[in-house]
C-alpha cells in the first residue's frame, strides 16, 4: 500500500507538544495574581505596601514597573457627599468641560472651584451676566441639601490698590459677598446656612509662579460642609 506523506513528514518528523497550553495558562494566572495584588494594595492607600508590591512585581517580570496610584476620595467620603458632587457636576457640566469650574473633596466636604474667568472681569467684584446661568444651576442644587455652605473669595498674589479695593483682602471678600448674595436673592438659598469669607492670596490652589497658576488661584470656592466637619467646627467655637 502506498504511504501518503503529509507536509509534516517532509524532512525530519515534527513532534507536537500537547502540553504547550499549560505555559500560556500559567502566564495568565501569574498576570491576574499580580493585578489583584496591585488593586488590593492601592485600595488600602498604603504607600509603603504599594512600593513593596511594585518592587516585587518588577523583580518577577524582570523589568521596572512604574504605576501611579489612582486618586481616591478621602476615607470619610460618605455616599451623601458623592451624591452631592454628582449633582453639582451635572449642573456645571458645560463649565467643567470648558475649564471654568472644577470640583474636589477634602476634610471639609465637597469644594466647588469657580474661576475668575467665569464670574468676574479682572479687578472687579461685579458678576458677569454670562455667569448668572451657572450660578442659578448651582444654587438649585445647593438649595436641596441640608449642609451648611461656605462661600470663599480667593485672589492671586499680585497686589491691587484701587479706590474700590485697597487690597486683595477687600477684593476677595467683595467677590464672596457678590456670589453669595446673588444666589440667596435670586435662587432663595437659605441665608441661615451660608457663611461668607475672603482669604486674599493666603490659600492658593497652586504656587503663584506663573500666569496660568495665578489664574487658577483667582477663584471663588463654594464648600458644601460635611456634617462631621460642621460639628467639629461648632465644638471648637464653643470652646473658644
Amino acid at each position: 500500500m502506498r504511504r501518503t506523506r503529509t507536509r509534516y513528514q517532509k524532512g525530519t518528523d515534527v513532534h507536537q507538544n500537547t502540553d504547550r497550553w499549560l505555559l500560556t495558562y500559567a502566564d495568565l494566572i501569574t498576570l491576574l495574581l499580580g493585578l489583584f495584588v496591585i488593586l488590593y494594595a492601592m485600595s488600602e492607600v498604603d504607600s509603603t505596601r504599594y512600593s513593596r508590591v511594585v518592587q516585587a512585581l518588577g523583580g518577577l517580570f524582570g523589568t521596572s514597573i512604574a504605576i501611579t496610584p489612582v486618586a481616591l476620595p478621602p476615607e470619610n467620603t460618605s455616599p451623601d457627599r458623592l451624591e452631592i458632587e454628582s449633582k453639582i457636576r451635572g449642573a456645571l457640566y458645560d463649565d467643567i468641560r470648558a475649564g471654568l469650574a472644577s470640583l474636589s473633596q477634602d476634610e471639609r466636604g465637597v469644594v466647588v472651584h469657580l474661576s475668575e474667568e467665569l464670574l468676574f472681569a479682572s479687578g472687579s467684584a461685579q458678576l458677569k451676566r454670562s455667569s448668572l446661568g451657572s450660578l442659578d444651576l448651582l444654587a438649585s442644587v445647593l438649595k436641596t441639601v441640608p449642609n451648611e455652605i461656605r462661600i470663599e473669595g480667593h485672589t492671586d498674589n499680585v497686589p491691587i490698590a484701587t479706590a474700590t479695593f485697597p487690597s486683595n483682602w477687600h477684593l476677595s471678600v467683595a467677590r464672596a459677598v457678590s456670589t453669595g448674595e446673588y444666589m440667596m436673592r435670586r435662587q432663595g438659598l437659605d441665608p441661615g446656612k451660608v457663611t461668607l469669607a475672603g482669604y486674599a492670596d493666603q490659600r492658593p490652589l497652586v504656587p503663584n509662579t506663573s500666569i496660568e497658576n495665578r489664574a487658577k488661584n483667582r477663584r471663588v470656592d463654594i464648600v458644601v460642609i460635611a456634617p462631621k466637619a460642621a460639628a467639629l467646627a461648632q465644638q471648637q467655637k464653643e470652646r473658644s
